[in-house]
């Protein structure tokens, strides 16, 4: 099918392909996470009563990091270079048809992408991590994401170099953003000293970082919580700020507003991360400067995210009519409660009650299943039928899905909420002659009802994103023939 610009045929073959591989990771992290949170609630779900010497490779230690490296880099990196691929062309106005160097990159890309998520499975089952959040994987994997980074960014710049559209919209400026953050930030949290080159023991596989103590503590969470501002957060920036305004044929409220949150955001953003050590040893001032930070970064991501909603100014009857901007509209309203949620939890005071309980994981779930998977899957919904000339297969099992996925969002924060605040006053009760009133296993007992909610509501996100699998793979193979590309809201077959 032809573009909706007469003179150019968009080449979709990488968009296409990081599709598919959003979904397998998309389907292999969240079963991993029903499975984590129904051993959190049954510890016989650890299976190793049934699998014995191999119980180890299903033990909640080993699952974790699949879990969340599964979601952030296979599924959410991959809804964003899905998104990439097929945004650039458009608001740049070229074709990698025309040049084949883009082209090759993109292919070049994408498998070794491939190559690195199956190492990255590979290492983690077997147990081989660096041990660090977020930045798990051994030293000579990272060099292979500086590679795989590096070809990113050639084909950026070189797309950006030869475009026809003299300025760059918003959401180039926030892919730059990713690229660039990221890479510094990778970089430098991931300096490490293979054990086995330089000092003869361990394993090839080993290495320990450069930094050490607080240091460690304090670039580690510079990277932590800047890898959720610059993949979780920038980039799906960027993914909202084309398919909010493509879908519902509005122009953005406001392109000031978008570059004033732009510069704010990647200024306050940077210096947030000391929130995740307060109450350590790293310096107080530090620990304050995190929590200063993290309360003034509400006003560029309610700027974004207020810029989003009011771009369906007098257009709010397609809320109802149409199921992809819902589920755009939803996906900003979570953003801009998982953002104000967030610095709340920074605040000293209310660290002091938080900090290490399940809130916080609420904190960080309903901003990755509300806002991040909710603005990717809406994102493929409006790819898929201009990539393939289909119309979208049903619009019943859309709005179920909508509705499953929602449910299953609301159980699983709010008995997070509920879980972690309990927690934390459990964990603080003192009696009269201040001697701590609960043990530790005392609180696990009573939040057995919470996490059998939570792995309640993880299964129906499960159920809802298996129900958008199968809604794409229809429209791929056998939605209706579209005769020409729509040029707003998705076309979307009745059954």
């Amino acid at each position: 099918m032809q573009s909706s610009s007469a003179s150019l045929s968009y080449d979709y073959t990488a968009a296409k392909l990081f599709t598919y591989t959003m979904v397998i990771f998309g389907i292999i992290g969240m079963l991993v996470g029903v499975l984590l949170a129904f051993q959190l609630a049954w510890p016989a779900f650890n299976l190793s009563g049934v699998l014995g010497d191999l119980g180890e490779f299903t033990a909640f230690g080993r699952l974790r990091p699949l879990h969340t490296n599964g979601i952030i880099y296979g599924f959410t990196l991959s809804g964003i270079w899905a998104a990439w691929y097929y945004i650039s062309q458009r608001v740049l106005k070229v074709s990698f048809n025309e040049f084949p160097f883009l082209k090759a990159l993109s292919l070049i890309h994408f498998w070794l992408y491939v190559v690195i998520l199956a190492l990255a499975v590979v290492t983690l089952f077997a147990g081989i991590t660096q041990n660090k959040e977020y930045i798990e994987l051994a030293w000579p994997i990272d060099l292979l994401i500086v590679v795989l980074w590096v070809i990113w960014g050639l084909h950026m710049w070189g797309t950006i170099g030869v475009r026809r559209e003299k300025g760059l919209y918003i959401s180039m400026w926030y892919f730059i953003a990713t690229f660039l953050a990221i890479a510094m930030l990778y970089i430098f949290n991931n300096l490490q000293i293979p054990t086995a080159l330089v000092g003869g023991f361990g394993s090839l596989w080993h290495s320990v970082s450069m930094y050490s103590g607080s240091n460690d503590a304090l670039v580690q969470w510079w990277w932590g919580h800047n890898a959720v501002a610059f993949v979780f957060t920038s980039a799906v920036i960027a993914v909202m700020y084309y398919f909010m305004p493509k879908e519902s044929g509005q122009p953005v409220f406001s392109y000031k507003l978008s570059l004033y949150s732009f510069w704010s955001l990647l200024f306050v953003y940077l210096w947030a991360g000391g929130h995740h050590v307060i109450y350590s040893t790293v310096p107080d001032w530090m620990q304050t400067m995190g929590s200063v930070f993290s309360v003034v970064l509400i006003l560029p991501s309610w700027g974004t995210a207020i810029n989003f909603l009011l771009t369906l100014r007098g257009q709010w009857q397609q809320v109802t009519s149409n199921p992809i901007i819902k589920m755009l509209i939803l996906a900003s309203v979570f953003y801009m409660f998982s953002t104000l949620e967030g610095p709340i939890q920074s605040i000293k005071s209310v660290n002091a009650l938080a900090h290490f309980t399940d809130w916080i994981v609420g904190h960080v779930h309903d901003g990755a299943l509300g806002w991040v998977a909710f603005s990717i899957m809406a994102a493929a919904y409006h790819m898929v039928p201009r990539m393939y000339g289909r119309k979208l297969y049903s619009a019943k099992l859309l709005d179920i899905q909508f509705w499953i996925q929602t449910t299953g969002i609301v159980l699983y924060f709010s008995s997070m909420w509920i879980a972690g605040i309990t927690q934390g006053l459990m964990w603080r009760r003192v009696d009269d002659y201040g001697v701590l009133m609960y043990s530790f296993i005392s609180t696990v007992n009573e939040l057995h009802l919470y996490y059998v909610i939570r792995s309640v509501g993880g299964l129906l996100y499960l159920i809802g994103f298996l129900i958008f699998t199968w809604n794409l793979i229809k429209s791929m193979t056998s939605g209706e023939k579209l005769e020409k590309e729509p040029v707003s809201a998705t076309p979307i077959s009745a059954n």
